[in-house]
C-alpha cells in the first residue's frame, strides 16, 4: 500500500520536528540507533528455568531485523515467585552462561538488549512453588483467586534485595540494563493500585514506596552505566484503580529521583481488562498512545528529558512513525508486528512494506495461554529461527510444480517454493485469490484478514510467480502441463449437518459470499467455537436481523478466550441484541413455511424465501424444544475438497495435499503448511507419487 506524503517524511525525517524512527535516541548512557523497541512479551521458551537457544535465535532475528532495542520477556526474581511452568527463573546462577549466549548474540547485530525483571505477586501461583502467593494484602485476584499472604517488612525487604541481585546477574550477563515490570501482571503494580493495597503502614501510606526502594536498590547493583528503565501501568481501568493521572504523578517521582532511564507503558490489567494488554484486530491501533503522552507531559514538565516507550498494536511502519510524529512518545514498542516480520525495523527504515500482524492472536496470545512455546498465524518461522531453513533446489536444474488454488495455503506454497528456486505455476478457479480467508475477512471488525491474503499476494508476485485466476484444473489440464509436481491446496466445502436432512441451513460461508436470508429471526448454530458463527451473528445483526446463537458447548465462541476476543464479543453482541444460548444441540431443521415477501432480504440473491422449524434439545435436562425460525446458519465443520487429488492418483508426477485440501483447521496450519511444502516424491505433509 502506498503511503502518504506525511507518512514517509515522519519515517524518514521526521515530522513538524518529531522525531523519525529512525533517529538515533540516548538511553541513560547509551545510544540506540533508532526508535523502533522489540518489547517483552510472554514465549514459552524456557526449559528448567533456564533462556534457551530457541530464545537467542528468536531474540538476535529482531535485531538482525533492525531493533534499535530488544527487551526479553520476564525473569522471576525470587524462587516463590513461578506464576507459569515455562518462566526463566533470574534467581538461580546457573542462568548465566544462557544469558552470555542471548545478549551476545543480540549486540552482534548492533542493538541493546535489556531483561524485564518481574514478581507476579498475587497474579502468579502456586501451582508450581508449592507456597502461598504473596501480595500487599490479603485480597484475592479475580482471575487466579488464590489468596495471597500480606507481606511483612522483613518480605518486602526480602523482595527488594532480590530484584537487586537479579538485576546485578543480568549486567554480568551481558545485558545492557533491565527494565522493572510495574504492569499489568506484577507485584509492583499490585502495591501502586489503590484497588489491591489496602495497607495503613509506610507501604500504604505511600503506595509507590517498594517501587522507589526497588528502583533505589538495582541502580546500586547495577551501577551508573547500565540501563535502568520501568514498565507502569497508566491505566488499570477497573474500579478504584490506578488512573491516569496517578501513572503521571509516578513518572514526575521517578524522574525525580535520577536513576531512571526510560518509562515504558501498559494500560489494564491480567484480569478483566487482558483484552487491553494483548488487543485483537477489533481494537484500532494506536489505541493507547495518549497513555504514553501522559507520561511523556508530566516528565517534561517536571524538567526531565526521559524518554517515553510508546506501545498500543503499531502493526505498520505508518502506524509507529505517527506515534513520533504526534509527540506522544519517543521510542516505539512493536511487539507482534516484529513477531510476524522479524525484519519490521529495516524496512520500516528503508520505505520496504512489511508482513502485517493482523492480531488474530491464535499462535502467539493463544498458544502461550495454552502453555505452549509461541508462534505466529503468519509468520510459520516465529519461535523456530534456530532450525534450518529450507534450501534452494540443487542443480540439476529447478522442478515446475504447478500448485492449485490461491487460498492462504496455495498462496504459501508458490511463494515458498518460487523462492527456492522452482518454476511455479499458480492456478485458481476463481476471479481473486484468498479463499475461505478472503470470506472472513468480509465479517465486520476481520477486515485485517485481508492483509494475510495481500501480503501472500506480493511474496507470490515478488517471487516470480505465475498466476491465473478463473482456471478450473482436472486431470487433463494437469496432463496437458506437464509438471514435474503438483501441490493440491484446493481446500474444503461446507457440508450439511446431519441434523439437516431436507438441506434447509444456509452456510456461515454463503453469508459472508453475499447471500441475504429471508425476513424474521435467524438462529446460527455454533459448533464450530470460534469466530465463525459470531462474526456472522454480527453480520446479520447489522443487517436487521433477529439473531440468536445456540452452540452445545458452555460457552458461545469457547475459544474466543484464547485470543482475548470473548469479552468484546459479548459486549458487541449485547448492543446489538444478540442472544447466546448454551447447552443447546439441534436434533433436526424443517423447512416451515412460507415467510413475508416484504421483510429484509427478501428477493434478493441467494434468499431462499422459506423459513425452517428448529427442534432443539438442552441435553444438560433433556428438554426438547421447537421453534419457527426466518433461517438457519450452520458454523459446522467442512470437508477436504478432494476431488483433485482423487483425480491425480496414480500420475506420473508427485501429488501433494496442504492446508484444508488435507484437513480442515486454522490459518496458520495452511501458512505452515504451504511454506513447508516439499516437491520431492514423499516429501510433503501428504504426498503420493
Amino acid at each position: 500500500m502506498p503511503r502518504t506524503g506525511a507518512v514517509r517524511s515522519a519515517l524518514r525525517a521526521g515530522a513538524s520536528g518529531a522525531p523519525a524512527l529512525g533517529d538515533p535516541v540516548r538511553l541513560g548512557r547509551r545510544t540506540l540507533g533508532n526508535r523502533i523497541v522489540f518489547t517483552a512479551h510472554l514465549t514459552g521458551f524456557a526449559e528448567d528455568g533456564m533462556p534457551t537457544d530457541r530464545h537467542t535465535a528468536y531474540y538476535a532475528a529482531r535485531a538482525a531485523g533492525g531493533a534499535g532495542l530488544v527487551i526479553t520477556e520476564e525473569h522471576a526474581v525470587h524462587p516463590g515467585d513461578r506464576p507459569y511452568e515455562r518462566l526463566i527463573r533470574g534467581h538461580d546462577p546457573a542462568v548465566l552462561p544462557r544469558y552470555r549466549s542471548l545478549t551476545g548474540a543480540v549486540h552482534a547485530h548492533g542493538a541493546l538488549v535489556l531483561a524485564q525483571l518481574n514478581h507476579n505477586g498475587a497474579q502468579g501461583s502456586g501451582m508450581y512453588s508449592r507456597a502461598a502467593v504473596v501480595g500487599p494484602s490479603a485480597l484475592p485476584d479475580p482471575m487466579f483467586r488464590e489468596v495471597p499472604a500480606a507481606l511483612d517488612a522483613a518480605g518486602i525487604g526480602e523482595i527488594v534485595d532480590a530484584f537487586a541481585d537479579v538485576a546485578a546477574r543480568c549486567v554480568a550477563g551481558g545485558f545492557d540494563g533491565v527494565e522493572l515490570q510495574c504492569s499489568h501482571a506484577s507485584l509492583l503494580r499490585l502495591f501502586l493500585s489503590p484497588a489491591t493495597n489496602r495497607r495503613t503502614d509506610a507501604w500504604g501510606r505511600d503506595r509507590a514506596k517498594l517501587v522507589l526502594d526497588v528502583v533505589a536498590a538495582v541502580r546500586a547493583a547495577i551501577g551508573a552505566d547500565a540501563v535502568l528503565g520501568l514498565r507502569i501501568g497508566v491505566d488499570e481501568r477497573i474500579d478504584g484503580g490506578i488512573t491516569p493521572a496517578d501513572g503521571a504523578d509516578l513518572a514526575r517521582r521517578l524522574a525525580a529521583t535520577g536513576q531512571v532511564d526510560h518509562l515504558n507503558t501498559s494500560v489494564g490489567v491480567a484480569t478483566s481488562t487482558l483484552h487491553l494488554i494483548e488487543p485483537s484486530m477489533h481494537t484500532r491501533p494506536g489505541y493507547a498512545g495518549h497513555l504514553a503522552a501522559t507520561l511523556r507531559r508530566a516528565v517534561r514538565a517536571a524538567g526531565a528529558d526521559l524518554p517515553v516507550i510508546g506501545v498500543g498494536r503499531f502493526t505498520t511502519p505508518g502506524e509507529a512513525a505517527a506515534t513520533l510524529a504526534r509527540g506522544e512518545c519517543d521510542l516505539v514498542g512493536v511487539a507482534r508486528g516484529q513477531i510476524a516480520d522479524p525484519g519490521f525495523a529495516t524496512k520500516a527504515l528503508t520505505g520496504l512494506p512489511v508482513r502485517r500482524c493482523v492480531g488474530c492472536n491464535q499462535d502467539c496470545i493463544g498458544r502461550v495461554g495454552l502453555n505452549l512455546p509461541l508462534g505466529c498465524a503468519v509468520n510459520p518461522a516465529a519461535g523456530r529461527e534456530r532450525l534450518v531453513p529450507l534450501a534452494r533446489s540443487a542443480d540439476p536444474g529447478p522442478g515446475r510444480v504447478l500448485v492449485v488454488g490461491a487460498g492462504p495455503a496455495g498462496l504459501a506454497a508458490a511463494a515458498s517454493l518460487a523462492g527456492r528456486g522452482h518454476r511455479v505455476l499458480l492456478a485458481e478457479r476463481a476471479a481473486t485469490p484468498g479463499g475461505r480467508l478472503a470470506l472472513a475477512a468480509a465479517a465486520p471488525g476481520r477486515s485485517e484478514l485481508g492483509y494475510v491474503v495481500a501480503d501472500l499476494l506480493r511474496e507470490v508476485h515478488a517471487a516470480g510467480v505465475e498466476v491465473r485466476y478463473g482456471t478450473t484444473v482436472d486431470r487433463a489440464v494437469v496432463d496437458a502441463l506437464g509438471p514435474d509436481a503438483v501441490v493440491v491446496a484446493t481446500g474444503s466445502v461446507p457440508t450439511p449437518p446431519p441434523w439437516d436432512p431436507e438441506r434447509s441451513t444456509t452456510s456461515v460461508d454463503d453469508v459472508l459470499a453475499g447471500v441475504w436470508l429471508p425476513a424474521g429471526p435467524v438462529l446460527v448454530v455454533d459448533e464450530l467455537g470460534f469466530h465463525q458463527a459470531t462474526s456472522v451473528a454480527e453480520l446479520l445483526a447489522a443487517r436487521g436481523h433477529t439473531v440468536e446463537i445456540a452452540t452445545p458447548a458452555l460457552v458461545v465462541g469457547q475459544d474466543l478466550g484464547l485470543t482475548l476476543d470473548r469479552e468484546g464479543f459479548r459486549r458487541r453482541a449485547h448492543a446489538a441484541g444478540i442472544g447466546c444460548r448454551t447447552d443447546l444441540a439441534v436434533l433436526r431443521v424443517l423447512r416451515g413455511g412460507e415467510q413475508s415477501a416484504g421483510g429484509q432480504g427478501a428477493g434478493r440473491r441467494g434468499s431462499p424465501g422459506r423459513g425452517c422449524v428448529v427442534e432443539l434439545l438442552h441435553h444438560p435436562t433433556g428438554r426438547t424444544e421447537r421453534r419457527a425460525v426466518g433461517a438457519v446458519v450452520a458454523a459446522t465443520a467442512t470437508v477436504p475438497d478432494t476431488r483433485l487429488w482423487e483425480a491425480l492418483a496414480g500420475g506420473p508426477w508427485p501429488v501433494h495435499r496442504i492446508g484444508d485440501a488435507l484437513a480442515p483447521r486454522r490459518v496458520d496450519a495452511a501458512l505452515r503448511e504451504g511454506h513447508r511444502v516439499d516437491p520431492a516424491p514423499g516429501r510433503g505433509p501428504t504426498a503420493a507419487g
